[in-house]
C-alpha cells in the first residue's frame, strides 16, 4: 500500500539551528519523528515540548505491589508455620513491615525497569530510518514527516535553518 506521506532528514551543525527548527516544526503540519543528538540537549529537550515521563507511575505500582506482597507473604507464612518463639506472638506486625519494606524495593525496581523498557519501546529492531554516522560525533538530524504536497515547504524550511536535507531511503 501507498502512502501518501514524505520524509527528510535535517542534519544540523550547531544545537541552537536544530532547536529553531523543532520549534518551526511545531508550529506547522509536520510531524516530527526522530532526532539525533551527539550530547545530552536541554536547549532540544525545551524545544521538543516532551510530556512527562510515566516510568514514575510504574516505579510507584511496584512500590505498593511489593509493599503489600511482602506484607501478605510474611503473614501467610507465619499463619501456615505458627512457630512460637519465645512468647511472642505468631502474627507480629513490626517483623512483616521489615519484610513489606523489602519487597517495596525490589518491586520498585522491577516496575521502574519495566516502566523504562515499555516507554522508551523497548527492543527497536532493525535499522533506523535516517540515521546517518555523524550524528554521534558532532552533527543534529532531524527526522520529518508531512503530506507529500508539503515536502518543498518542509526542505525549504530545514535549509532555512541551516540544515543539509536528504531522503532517508
Amino acid at each position: 500500500m501507498a502512502t501518501d506521506r514524505a520524509s527528510l532528514m535535517g542534519i544540523f551543525d550547531t544545537e541552537d539551528q536544530a532547536a529553531a527548527a523543532l520549534r518551526g516544526l511545531r508550529n506547522e503540519a509536520y510531524t516530527i519523528e526522530r532526532v539525533h543528538s551527539p550530547i545530552p540537549s536541554h536547549v532540544i529537550a525545551e524545544a521538543l515540548q516532551l510530556p512527562k515521563s510515566k516510568v514514575g507511575w510504574f516505579t510507584l505500582a511496584g512500590g505498593i505491589t511489593g509493599f503489600f506482597s511482602g506484607f501478605l507473604l510474611a503473614a501467610f507464612t507465619a499463619s501456615r508455620w505458627g512457630l512460637i518463639v519465645g512468647g511472642k506472638p505468631v502474627m507480629a506486625l513490626v517483623p512483616f513491615v521489615i519484610v513489606g519494606f523489602e519487597f517495596t524495593i525490589l518491586f520498585s525496581v522491577f516496575g521502574n525497569v519495566l516502566g523504562l523498557i515499555s516507554q522508551a519501546r523497548l527492543p527497536r529492531f532493525g535499522a533506523i530510518l535516517g540515521y546517518d554516522p555523524r550524528f554521534t560525533g558532532h552533527k543534529f538530524g532531524i527526522l520529518a514527516s508531512c503530506e507529500k504536497s508539503q515536502q518543498d515547504s518542509l526542505r525549504r524550511l530545514f535549509e532555512a535553518k541551516g540544515a543539509e536535507v536528504k531522503s532517508p531511503a
